[in-house]
């Protein structure tokens, strides 16, 4: 059975995927047995033969050199850039939480580090018909415990402050801070990372700038984090 992870962010842009990209290349590049996953996906380009390509899941296995197949990666996959309830409210196909479930149980057979990556933030909702499904309630049921995706610019204080508290509200466990459009040197964004770590308590475990190919975090602390 694999060990696991949950990639959330403080909201929709924050470059979660260009993240998770570069973690699971830091695994597969030690040698770790590593797989991706997401429940729900939206804003998808349609092919000529109607099919959806799940470009995260694309993004992801691109950069990272994965071998796991794309069919693998994300059960709900929607055109429309909307938040994932609202997409399959257009669309259909709405997420069901034992899909979702037996997908990445599956998974979980398979590979030994296994990365989810959320929708959004931490407050996306992923269907909102008959059935109500947040996605806390996908971490929740799937057992995970989280690293929270930050832009380290202005305003990162505020958002990472309410999306660690409400994670922790909701007995989500998180692990750590990961800034992406980092400038080292910038004095503004050095000290959001310091009070960012003040105020939460917890530590921003690697700072990414943009273009960055690498994670600049060594495999085994990473690998660490996964339960």
């Amino acid at each position: 059975m694999s060990k696991n992870l949950f990639i959330t962010g403080t909201g929709t842009d924050v470059g979660k995927t260009y993240v998770t990209g570069l973690i699971m290349k830091k695994l597969c590049g030690s040698g770790k047995s590593a797989a991706y996953y997401k429940a729900a996906m939206s804003g998808n380009e349609r092919q000529p033969d109607q099919t959806l390509i799940p470009g995260d899941a694309l993004f992801v296995k691109n950069v990272s050199g994965t071998e796991q197949p794309l069919k693998e990666m994300c059960p709900c996959v929607y055109e429309l850039a909307y938040s994932p309830h609202l997409a399959s409210g257009i669309e259909g196909n709405p997420v069901q939480m034992n899909v979702v479930k037996r997908g990445f149980e599956e998974i979980c057979q398979k590979y030994d580090y296994v990365t989810m990556e959320g929708s959004g933030g931490i407050l996306c909702p992923v269907r909102f018909d008959q059935e109500k499904i947040l996605l806390e309630d996908v971490i929740k049921e799937l057992g995970l415990s989280c690293l929270v995706v930050a832009d380290a610019g202005l305003g990162t204080i505020n958002y990472v402050g309410l999306t660690v508290e409400y994670m922790r509200s909701r007995k989500i466990p998180v692990k750590g801070i990961l800034f992406n459009h980092f400038h080292p040197g910038n004095v503004m964004e050095e000290d959001n990372r310091n009070m960012c770590e003040y105020i939460t308590g917890l530590k921003v475990l690697a700072c990414v700038k943009d273009g960055d190919r690498e994670l600049d975090m060594d495999a085994e602390i990473l690998a660490s984090l996964y339960e």
